[in-house]
């Protein structure tokens, strides 16, 4: 029996398991423009890497792919926006780390929060990871990591740094840091992107910013931000110079990542090829180099394992969202 045959029986064989329903809806998909809410503002790092991921998948679809941008609550303005959109996956979500991490019900942030798989969403793709860049005021007059914690401890309380928005990745790793150094620093949320954050640290009105590559990158390619650290477990590609934190502060690692989810109720067969069509984009050259050059990385899982991930990620920032809870109270 030829190898075309075999397969011919083996799909045929399988049909039963798929309603017809669910297989047509699958190879009409999409059939019209398709919305993926994004939970930061616009020029954050989150929002850039979904452009450069739905330009692409628009052009597989042959359908306009939409970011909407619906930042603030510490995500959960957006979560609420797409767990009460159809099931039928012309609207998705592209959450940050912070959305599946924060604290439910802790003063400050969003009550819908954690948002947890598959209870919530169903997941989809993982898309990428990004380590996180320190970057210090010029005004300070620092040029390490040691420098500034060296500093920070003559000055408690007194130096500010800046953040987008509380319970979120950036706040929580700055509250480890805090935690690992025994500095105190006084939190300053920027809900609105990057940029306005970026303009008070080159001012001098706020001491240190931490972010993705893609929000601190032209202050600190123009250096009218000083570069610190990156979160990353090693130096990475293109920033050769730039140190760990873990030089510092040895096993001190951190950093965002995005995937991709669906409201409840999307069929299977929808599911499995938005992420084959995500996990043929972020293999493609164009887009990794894309990627990398605003310092973020493509990682491939599967459904389940983007699952196990965002449990794992939950129980790994346990301690420090509780320590950010007593902190609101």
């Amino acid at each position: 029996m030829t190898q075309r045959l075999w397969s011919m029986i083996a799909f045929f064989a399988l049909l039963p398991l798929f309603p017809a329903g669910e297989l047509r809806a699958q190879d009409s998909y999409p059939n019209k423009p398709v919305r993926i809410i994004v939970d930061s503002a616009a020029g954050s790092a989150n929002d850039v890497i979904l452009r450069i991921l739905s330009d692409r998948l628009g052009s597989i679809w042959g359908q306009q792919v939409l970011t909407v941008n619906n930042p603030g609550a510490g995500g959960g303005i957006a979560a609420r926006a797409a767990s009460t959109s159809p099931g039928d996956a012309y609207t998705l979500f592209f959450p940050s780390a912070s959305a599946f991490l924060a604290l439910a019900g802790a003063a400050g942030v969003a009550p819908n929060l954690p948002i947890e798989l598959p209870r919530d969403f169903v997941p989809i793709a993982f898309a990428i990871h990004q380590p996180m860049f320190i970057g210090v005021s010029h005004t300070l007059g620092v040029n390490t990591l040691a420098d500034f914690i060296a500093l920070a401890k003559q000055k408690p309380g007194e130096i500010s740094y800046a953040a987008t928005g509380r319970g979120r990745i950036t706040h929580l790793t700055m509250e480890l840091l805090q935690s690992r150094t025994g500095i105190k620093l006084q939190f300053v949320p920027y809900t609105g992107g990057p940029a306005q954050a970026m303009n008070d640290v080159m001012s001098g009105r706020v001491g240190i910013v931490l972010d993705g590559y893609a929000g601190v990158a032209p202050a600190l390619q123009g250096n009218s931000v000083k570069g610190l650290a990156i979160t990353a477990p090693e130096r990475v590609p293109g920033f050769a110079d730039l140190p760990t934190v873990a030089e510092t502060l040895p096993g001190f690692i951190s950093g965002g990542w995005s995937v991709l989810v669906a409201p409840l109720g999307t069929s299977d067969a929808i599911v499995r090829k938005v992420a084959a069509d995500v996990r043929k984009v972020l293999s493609e050259p164009e887009v990794v180099s894309k990627l990398a050059q605003i310092g973020v990385y493509p990682r491939q899982m599967t459904p389940e394992e983007v699952t196990a991930f965002a449990r794992s990620e939950q129980q790994t920032w346990r301690p420090v969202l509780e320590q950010v809870a007593k902190q609101s109270q």
